[in-house]
């Protein structure tokens, strides 16, 4: 399993369908459906969070806060600034195990010894084409939500990044795609992270199981002759990395060759000594 290791973010404990969590000077409390055991929840913090999401039973649910912190606050993974808030629907605006990611994506564009283009699909608040372009390369950013592409902007410019070559865009992500087949557009690498469910902005329906090989046909469209890597990531239960290795197989190997690394991803848990895990990941590269 791959994992993340943080500074300023901490999985401090896990028990009873909740994660204990310190996103900077912040504990937070909040659900996660995989933790099924009932272990003591002896960390005073548990006791002490500055809030925690209750979920609804009719789906949805809401913050309690418990202690004072700021509306908007920030932390920082390997030189970059990411602005987190409390949100609907659990989130902060960071996956923090998506790290592991990052990483990947900044050795593989500092290694290859020309420019890169990529394109980062579903691309959120910006982790990824930050350290994308970061690293050298050109990076257009597609998500399907305003707010989602205002933030990751806001994200550019507190980590000094505002005048890298980045394009935001907001736009229903295989949409998106079939123009850039259209206008003959092609990518050197692209990074996907989406949703198990979600809607773009003209009410498109997005489900993962019904439409990520579809869309990642239409990927290997856009990708160039010497494309060096596609990053395919789920956070949908019951899809193993063995699932997704095979998508990609069927998708970009047959027709692109190269090969395929998939494994789990997962957070350190620190008070229990395991990792918990927090999704698939299945990375495709060249063999040039």
């Amino acid at each position: 399993m791959r994992i993340s290791r943080w500074k300023d973010y901490e999985l401090i404990d896990t028990s009873g369908g909740e994660r204990l969590e310190r996103w900077g000077n912040v504990i937070l409390i909040r659900p996660d459906p995989q933790i099924i055991w009932r272990t003591p929840k002896n960390n005073p913090l548990w006791k002490n969070a500055n809030a925690i999401y209750h979920r609804a039973s009719t789906g949805g649910g809401a913050w309690e806060n418990f202690k004072k912190f700021p509306e908007i606050w920030t932390i920082s993974y390997n030189g970059l600034l990411f602005n987190l808030k409390t949100m609907g629907f659990k989130h902060t605006g960071i996956f923090p195990e998506q790290a592991v990611n990052w990483d990947f994506i900044v050795s593989k564009i500092k290694s290859t010894e020309r420019p890169l283009k990529v394109l980062n699909l579903f691309g959120y608040t910006g982790a990824a084409t930050l350290f994308a372009a970061k690293a050298g390369a050109s990076v257009c950013h597609v998500d399907a939500s305003k707010g989602m592409v205002g933030w990751a902007r806001e994200n550019a410019i507190i980590s000094s990044l505002a005048e890298r070559p980045i394009r935001w865009i907001v736009d229903d992500c295989t949409k998106f795609v079939l123009r850039e087949i259209r206008r003959g557009n092609k990518y050197d690498g692209i990074i996907m992270d989406p949703p198990s469910y979600g809607r773009g902005p003209n009410g498109e329906i997005w489900k993962f199981e019904d439409q990520i090989y579809s869309l990642l046909d239409l990927c290997a469209e856009i990708l160039s002759d010497n494309a060096e890597f596609l990053i395919l990531n789920s956070y949908t239960s019951g899809l193993s990395p063995a699932v997704m290795d095979c998508i990609l197989r069927l998708t970009l190997v047959k027709k692109l060759k190269g090969y395929v690394q998939s494994d789990n991803i997962g957070l350190p848990v620190t008070d229990q000594g395991f990792v918990l895990p927090c999704g698939s990941t299945a990375i495709w590269q060249n063999t040039n």
